[in-house]
């Protein structure tokens, strides 16, 4: 081989190690972020927000319950029926629902049990997540998913 063939050979390789190393790192790199792992840190929990729970209406009705969560915690809770006044105390992934006392509309019985239903899986929350734009509550008897409203 002459030395011309030489040096470029030799510079090949040279480039070649070090790029091989260079590129595993991008891939490592690229491997890291699509792998999956621990979950994203969730977001934080929507204060001053208005959502609406992911259900369909009842038969009759185009109702949703919703729930309007102000900055300091306090809650304006739409229920299947009537309404009520909430606290929400939220510390870390842990939260406690303290409902008052509801309005007195007049309701259908499915709407009334509907109502007590929901109250008592509320009541019994004792966690929360917000992924993306639901916020679901656990601890009850099933998940209460609840998504942003954007306007």
């Amino acid at each position: 081989m002459n030395s011309r063939r030489l040096a470029l050979s030799s510079r090949f390789a040279r480039g070649r190690a070090f790029s091989g190393p260079a590129i595993a790192a991008v891939v490592a790199g690229v491997a890291l972020l699509t792998a999956p792992g621990p979950a994203r840190a969730q977001a934080a929990f929507p204060y001053g927000e208005e959502l609406l729970m992911d259900a369909d209406p009842l038969p009759g009705s185009e109702k949703i319950p919703s729930i309007d969560i102000l900055a300091n915690g306090l809650a304006d809770i739409e229920l299947w029926c009537n309404a009520v006044k909430a606290r929400l105390v939220v510390a870390g992934d842990t939260v406690t629902v303290l409902v008052g006392p509801h309005t007195e509309r007049s309701c259908s019985p499915e709407r009334t049990a509907a109502d007590q239903t929901l109250l008592a899986a509320l009541n019994q929350a004792t966690g929360w997540t917000m992924r993306d734009d639901t916020l679901t509550f656990t601890g009850g008897p099933q998940p209460l998913r609840f998504r942003l409203q954007r306007n």
